[in-house]
């Protein structure tokens, strides 16, 4: 149950209700009133904007209709008081037992808790790291992998249907360069002597592919000047194979794995076009210098040119090239299209800041195709830098030029990977220290989350030790009404209203942050206990308190179980070594 929205429904039918008594006009528009948490909690536990929206509409000044609402806003189920803050805020306090009938169902649903209908199962393609296959992959492709990946389960979890998508950049220059590079290594293999050019892929990664090439070839390529094809293909499964088992490790499967080769050889190109040319958007024309060259730099000439200002861009965009071949744009286009003719309208592709300047005309394409109807969303990723101990982690050797994911998961293991990852918004830089990483104190927010999961399962165990059993199914819940306790419950509250928020943001990172206020609300809670005596957990002469107490405990369980389940991580029953005791 999301609190916030079944409230704000009970207040909308209230506002109805005046109307048709003539207290109010009738039928007044209620589309921007909002339900929310107050800012501060010592205000109360929802706040409305009623007044302040519906004053103009009501004829009365914010203040006027605020005291004729909090009259009204008392008789609905759960309310306690209503107060008047300021020129016309409404704050409402709620009855703990709203909390305690809560409780009951993050225990029944268990990590079905949180789910939404928000989305009406509407369907949504996310596309996320997309990386091309020319390497392995890289620790800035981890990050927009996991954020993609969160934000998918995000979007399931809020009620959309979701499909999740790599796109594989497997035609044009790279994947030549690429062939060029991996057969160079092949003739190594053989031991001839070698030079990597410039322009070339020098990371000895290539080594297993030209082994494996050895392997399967033989020497048959070694004087045949038809392999580029050959050895194009066979590098580029190889190594997506690679990244396929990088991101298993990491949890990360896809529904759909679409190859920009194939696209270009079915003819979803020359599709595209025409479906954009039959719409009147593709002329042949000259763009105007870009910006910042001088004219003797410039040579204007005829281009086939896609109308994206027509949509918001900044300039109409070229097709092809000048050897009539078409431009990765037109590529991007088709994949779009592709895309739309499956029945999603609703696309969401995660990539790197670097792509920042490409999110126009993306945007562009995707209107112009779906006549208007259809958005793409690009959430960029800034890059992460990689420290150990405050030092700079050094390059990759076998990569080359970079460090790569599989670097990072060695180092520190996938779940803390999966979730210092999205500590940050992601189109903010990150700062990865493995040290950091793996520090098991309360400054590490997730072995901070981890130990309060732990705990939990902890008492859970020692309760069974204490009084036989560890059933809270006829736990007598209404000794959950201290400040103490009810704060803990309002925390986890909170969950379906952040699963839905976050979703409809296209935001993951709120979800760990969510994860680190449970947390400290159940390490807080802990420490009251070592001062008072009725806030332990377990209190041996005292079961039915402890009872009540253990309901609490598996429903901060549930709820942390629910949201690691999101962002892919999955919850420890117990650690490895104890945490310092300040992480509590």
């Amino acid at each position: 149950m999301n609190i916030y929205s079944e409230f704000e429904k009970e207040i909308k039918a209230v506002i109805a209700q005046l109307g048709e008594e003539g207290t109010l006009p009738n039928a007044l528009d209620v589309s921007k009133l909002t339900v929310e948490a107050p800012r501060d909690p010592s205000h109360g536990d929802l706040a409305t904007n009623a007044a302040m929206v519906l004053s103009k509409q009501a004829g009365k000044n914010p203040r006027e209709l605020a005291e004729v609402l909090k009259e009204s806003f008392t008789t609905i189920n759960g309310v306690e008081a209503v107060e008047i803050a300021g020129p016309g805020f409404i704050n409402i306090r709620l009855n703990s037992s709203i909390y305690i009938h809560l409780l009951n169902q993050i225990l029944n649903q268990d990590l079905v808790y949180g789910s939404s209908n928000v989305g009406g199962q509407k369907p949504v393609n996310v596309e996320y790291v997309s990386a091309n296959p020319t390497g392995p992959l890289t620790v800035g492709h981890a990050r927009g992998a996991i954020v993609g990946d969160s934000l998918a389960n995000l979007l399931q979890k809020a009620g959309f249907a979701v499909r999740k998508e790599y796109y594989t950049n497997d035609a044009g220059n790279q994947v030549n360069v690429l062939a060029e590079s991996a057969y160079l290594r092949y003739r190594e293999a053989f031991g001839e002597e070698i030079t990597i050019p410039e322009g070339c892929y020098p990371g000895e990664y290539l080594k297993d592919v030209a082994q494996a090439a050895k392997e399967k070839f033989g020497d048959r390529y070694l004087n045949d000047e038809n392999y580029r094809d050959t050895f194009r293909d066979f590098a580029v499964h190889y190594l997506m194979e690679e990244i396929k088992a990088d991101l298993q490790i990491i949890g990360i499967e896809f529904d759909l794995f679409y190859s920009e080769k194939q696209a270009v050889e079915n003819g979803s190109v020359d599709r595209a076009m025409q479906a954009l040319t039959d719409k009147g958007l593709i002329y042949e024309g000259i763009l105007e210098p870009p910006k910042g060259k001088k004219p003797e730099d410039w040579e204007p000439r005829e281009q086939t040119l896609f109308k994206s200002t027509e949509f918001g861009d900044d300039v109409d965009r070229p097709l092809k090239k000048s050897d009539g071949t078409y431009t990765y744009f037109a590529n991007d286009i088709a994949h779009f299209y592709d895309i739309h003719t499956q029945g999603y309208d609703d696309l969401i592709c995660v990539v790197g800041a670097d792509h920042g300047g490409y999110v126009k005309r993306a945007q562009a394409s995707v209107k112009a195709m779906t006549d208007g109807k259809g958005h793409l969303d690009m959430p960029l990723c800034a890059i992460v830098t990689v420290f150990n101990n405050g030092e700079p982690v050094k390059m990759s050797k076998r990569a080359g030029t970079f460090i790569t994911l599989r670097d990072v998961l060695d180092a520190v293991g996938a779940g803390v990977m999966r979730f210092i990852m999205l500590t940050r918004q992601s189109n903010q830089t990150l700062e990865f220290d493995y040290a950091k990483a793996l520090d098991q104190s309360k400054d590490n927010p997730y072995f901070y989350v981890q130990y309060a999961h732990a705990r939990a399962c902890s008492v859970l165990n020692h309760a069974k030790d204490m009084f036989g059993d560890a059933d809270v199914s006829g736990a007598d819940l209404s000794k959950l009404d201290r400040p103490e306790t009810l704060s803990v419950l309002k925390t986890l509250s909170q969950w379906p209203r952040i699963v839905e928020q976050a979703a409809i943001a296209r935001e993951p990172h709120r979800v760990a942050f969510y994860l680190q206020d449970v947390a400290a609300a159940f390490h807080a809670w802990w420490n009251m206990g070592r001062d008072d005596a009725t806030l332990r957990f377990l209190i041996e002469d005292d079961k039915d308190t402890s009872m009540a107490h253990l309901a609490l405990l598996m429903g901060v369980k549930n709820v942390i179980a629910s949201a690691l389940d999101v962002i892919g991580v999955e919850p420890l029953n117990e650690l490895r070594g104890d945490l310092k005791e300040e992480a509590a």
